[in-house]
């Protein structure tokens, strides 16, 4: 992994995901590039020029309302401050100043990314959403990267919790976050598979489990009986500085383990970072 997208809202940015991107660039020797959306209206978006040290609106200064230049002072002042805390932390960076409608934005930067970080309270709305915002969801829905929801406070990583139901999906971002994440091998990895009996298919996790071990030197399988997402959250909560990973976010009808309704459930109430690729 090379490239690490980090979503910001450039009037508020979230400094506990900032936090964590940093982890990941320093992690995998990967630089950071701050996307920093600015959800101008149509009627705004219009040709760039110099103004102060970074860009705005063709129009004249003059022209602009002094609630135009507040906001655009603040985000000069933000990305300042993003530069010198990556700087601080010893991460490569760069930033993106997106002004078109955020979620389109950050979607079409995902196609050139290995990664893509986001705050799950990030919004553009002004009233309160909770979390995950309507933002936060559709990006998960439409990204074209994997995705981490960052998590509110971090300490380490000492344990993966890979969540498993016999889909292709989730399948598939176990593999994603094995092969992006190689620094994290020597980490336990827990295989959890949650249903109605608590049994296995005795086939299916030998299967797994060959191709797991060649990566993980501590690998476990646990099954659950019962329901998948109450038993997830109690199972995760328990825990400390683990990542947990799962599959499609709303995207593939096959993954019957993670509905959206369900896991905004377990964004909002999981405290650990989540990982989620789609297949």
């Amino acid at each position: 992994m090379k490239k690490i997208l980090l979503a910001i809202n450039a009037i508020d940015p979230d400094k506990n995901s900032l936090e964590f991107a940093c982890y990941l660039g320093r992690l995998t020797n990967s630089g950071i590039t701050g996307i920093f959306l600015e959800n101008y209206g149509d009627e705004e978006i219009l040709k760039v020029k110099p103004v102060f040290k970074y860009t705005y609106s063709e129009e004249q200064e003059n022209e602009y309302t002094q609630d135009q230049l507040s906001r655009a002072e603040l985000i000069e002042k933000n990305i300042l401050s993003y530069k010198e805390a990556s700087v601080n932390r010893g991460v490569n960076f760069s930033f993106h100043r997106d002004r078109g409608v955020p979620v389109q934005e950050l979607i079409s930067e995902s196609r050139y990314a290995d990664i893509l970080v986001v705050d799950p309270a990030t919004s553009f709305n002004k009233t309160f959403e909770g979390t995950p915002t309507d933002f936060i969801k559709n990006v998960l829905k439409n990204t074209e990267c994997p995705a981490i929801v960052a998590p509110e406070g971090f300490e380490a990583i000492d344990e993966i919790i890979f969540t498993y139901d016999g889909s292709a999906s989730s399948v598939f971002a176990i593999k994603q976050f094995t092969y992006i994440f190689p620094q994290l091998h020597d980490k336990k990895a827990n295989v959890v598979h949650i249903n109605d009996t608590g049994e296995w298919n005795d086939a299916n996790r030998f299967k797994l489990k060959e191709h797991l071990k060649n990566y993980y030197y501590d690998l476990n399988f646990e099954v659950l009986k019962g329901n998948i997402y109450n038993n997830l959250i109690e199972y995760v909560f328990k825990k400390k500085n683990t990542f947990l990973v799962m599959g499609a976010y709303g995207r593939n009808s096959l993954s019957r383990f993670f509905k959206p309704s369900k896991a905004d459930l377990i964004i909002k109430t999981i405290p650990q970072p989540i990982f989620i690729a789609h297949f």
